[in-house]
């Protein structure tokens, strides 16, 4: 499908997992490595290496995809002040995506990957929230789209409640284990997929969102937090600044 996608960079630090992908001329590079606090230091370079393998300028990118939130306060700062510094530098749109459309969009491509057959008919992203709460969010698959069917929701585990509907349903996430005790009863139909949200799903849905006019300038380049809202730090802001110097000092 990597034909499919054009030309997008994408990066997701909103988990312990950073990942980052570049599609172009139906090709996909990537990267995985440690998320949170250490992607600040690591995010920049791994992109421009990326650039660097595929043979691609930034400038010539459809626009920069990456997970808004919910997730990490640091890892979603990172992505937001990188995503910007480079839109801004190099003169691309940015597609904030929500981390958990990612996640269900992971788990969707995972369980066709492996099972084929049927595919699921809703999807119930779940990630740890930390302090005994997860973020959670049902998602309809139909049509071979993805359709959010509630807002994001903070909530202990024990509170989940999911819809009714007949067919495949997916949960999703990475909460299982650290709450196992506390989960209700899941329905039969109910499969379990232990996922994160990916660049590859990023990837994937990128054109989509590109085709419904969701891809915004540079300085819309903007966090989704559930639990609180933070300013932008210092550091955060020399973290665009740095992005996009290095896009400067590259052009000249």
């Amino acid at each position: 499908m990597a034909e499919e996608f054009g030309r997008f960079l994408a990066f997701d630090t909103s988990t312990e997992r950073m990942s980052v992908a570049l599609s172009c001329r139906g090709q996909i590079w990537q990267h995985e490595g440690p998320g949170g606090a250490q992607s600040s230091t690591t995010l920049i370079a791994t992109i421009l290496k990326l650039l660097a393998d595929a043979g691609l300028a930034i400038q010539s990118l459809d626009a920069i995809a990456f997970g808004r939130g919910p997730g990490s306060f640091t890892g979603l700062r990172t992505a937001c002040a990188v995503a910007q510094g480079l839109a801004e530098g190099a003169g691309v749109p940015v597609l904030p995506v929500d981390t958990l459309l990612a996640l269900a969009e992971e788990a969707r491509w995972l369980h066709q990957s492996q099972h084929g057959g049927a595919s699921p008919v809703l999807i119930t992203a779940l990630l740890d929230a930390r302090m005994d709460e997860v973020y959670g969010q049902h998602f309809g698959f139909s049509g071979a789209h993805l359709s959010a069917l509630s807002p994001c929701q903070l909530q202990r585990p024990e509170a989940l409640s999911l819809p009714e509907r007949a067919g495949i349903h997916l949960l999703a996430g990475n909460a299982f284990e650290t709450y196992a005790a506390r989960w209700p009863a899941w329905p039969l139909a109910c499969v379990r997929v232990d996922a994160l949200p990916t660049a590859t799903a990023l990837l994937r849905l990128a054109p989509g969102l590109m085709a419904a006019g969701q891809a915004v300038d540079a300085a819309q380049a903007l966090p989704l937090y559930v639990r609180d809202k933070v300013a932008q730090t210092t550091q955060e802001r020399q973290l665009a600044q740095a992005a996009k110097a290095l896009l400067v000092a590259q052009a000249g």
